[in-house]
């Protein structure tokens, strides 16, 4: 079964305090696929690309009125995403301990933005995109998979587990498609190669040493050329799916890779389904892939659509437990539902 099959959430969580956040993951995860999370309320350095300036070597990053620049030299920022970082490890680690989990074999993973949209997210000196400058896009992306190598291998160590990595790419489909804005409307982002951005995830999937899911809520997946890369999964907000969409999972998943179906509400719905109703948006997926569900156990994960940064602390929770349950029931007897 793939290590990805599993109940899991996308990765950044309600609130500001690490510990809280720590203890529900596990409580609620620990028997599935528990992650690290992040804490995008806490403000600078702890949103999804503000998390990369604690992860990223020998390139540091600042703060302009758009967003992130790549600066010269470490500052506030880095620090500060450095010790937010180092907290949620803490913080983890003390979950896990208590929980007795130390020294298992259960599975935790980190989330880190994908180079692509790292790239796309980040400013130039010059004010551009980082993705506009082949040799920076080249540089952020060899930055960012030996820091997550190393950010991967030293929660492994303080947990006593194996850990896998998730990257973030929900800007991929936008930069191949020639999407994204420029400074002005006189300076256009091409749209990136198609080829540069497989080399770019093909390189990071195999620097990270250990298991890679890619996760996207955006529409367009490119699955043809995620296919040809080394990730082992692919994680979808299933509300983006086209028809079209679904032969690429299924040629994605053949030969016994994994898909993650986001079918729980990122936000709190005004009736909470059940395990049931859950695991029933799962089939409605899987059913129209071809292969029917049983030779698909133990290659179909559940989470939410999306990060549960917005939810309320009570729909987080009762969020990763229901893609917990419909994962299980799913990898059970797919049959029965």
């Amino acid at each position: 079964m793939s290590v990805f099959a599993q109940g899991s959430g996308i990765g950044s969580w309600p609130g500001t305090s690490a510990r809280q956040a720590a203890e529900v993951v596990v409580g609620e995860l620990a028997g599935a696929l528990a992650h690290l999370v992040e804490l995008p309320a806490r403000g600078v350095g702890a949103d999804m690309l503000g998390r990369a300036a604690a992860l990223l070597i020998d390139v540091a990053l600042d703060t302009v009125p758009r967003g992130y620049r790549i600066a010269s030299r470490p500052g506030a920022v880095t620090r500060r995403a450095v010790s937010m970082l180092d907290e949620d490890m803490d913080a983890l680690e003390e979950a896990w301990e208590t929980a007795g989990l130390r020294g298992g074999d259960r599975v935790v993973k980190v989330q880190a933005p994908g180079p692509v949209t790292l790239a796309a997210g980040l400013e130039l000196s010059n004010g551009h995109r980082a993705i506009t400058d082949a040799g920076a896009l080249r540089d952020l992306a060899a930055s960012l998979a030996e820091g997550v190598a190393a950010h991967r291998a030293a929660l492994s160590r303080r947990l006593d587990t194996p850990v896998v990595v998730q990257f973030d790419e929900p800007t991929l489909p936008a930069a191949l498609g020639g999407r994204l804005t420029g400074v002005t409307a006189l300076s256009p982002v091409p749209s990136l190669d198609e080829a540069v951005a497989e080399g770019l995830l093909s390189s990071c999937a195999e620097v990270v040493g250990a298991d890679v899911v890619l996760h996207s809520c955006a529409p367009d997946i490119p699955w043809d050329m995620l296919g040809r890369t080394g990730i082992d999964a692919v994680s979808i907000d299933v509300s983006t799916l086209r028809a079209a969409d679904l032969d690429g999972v299924a040629a994605f998943v053949e030969p016994g890779r994994t898909v993650v179906l986001g079918v729980v509400d990122s936000s709190a719905p005004e009736r909470p389904p059940s395990v049931e109703e859950v695991a029933t948006r799962v089939v409605a997926v899987t059913d129209r892939l071809g292969f029917g569900r049983s030779p698909l156990r133990g290659r179909v994960g559940v989470s939410p659509a999306c990060g549960l940064a917005g939810a309320t602390p009570q729909w987080a929770r009762t969020a990763v437990g229901l893609a917990r349950d419909a994962a299980e029931a799913f990898t059970q007897d797919p049959d029965a539902i």
